[in-house]
């Protein structure tokens, strides 16, 4: 199996900015399809960013011009900036791995996901 591990979150005023990192074992980073989504504690799942194995990236509305999805395969790593953060950020963000399809896009880490997905990191803004 596929194993996640996040770091970088923390709490910070709104418009400071963080960044993510995500640890991937049991997967080639270069490989495939990666991203984050966010929760909220009772409420939907929301896919945040996405970055495919050729460095195309997709991004949520709520983000876009905001945040930034990296990686670096060497480092099996992903990574999220997120700058000019908002109230509204606040979640646990999840970086994640689809199972598998033809589709490399934000879409794809909300709702109905399915893959794996790290424990979580917080993020909190006030």
């Amino acid at each position: 199996h596929v194993q996640l591990v996040e770091s970088g979150g923390g709490s910070v005023q709104a418009g400071e900015s963080l960044r993510l990192s995500c640890v991937a074992s049991g997967y080639t980073s270069g490989s495939g399809c990666m991203g984050w989504f966010r929760q909220v504690s009772g409420k939907e799942r929301e896919g945040v960013a996405s970055i495919d194995s050729d460095g195309e990236t997709t991004y949520a509305d709520s983000v876009k011009g905001r945040f930034i999805i990296s990686r670096d395969n060497a480092k099996n790593s992903v990574y999220l900036q997120m700058n000019s953060l908002k109230l509204e950020d606040t979640a646990m963000y999840h970086c994640a791995v689809p199972y598998g399809g033809f589709w490399c896009i934000v879409s794809r880490f909300s709702v109905d996901f399915e893959g794996y997905w790290g424990q979580g990191t917080q993020v909190t803004v006030s």
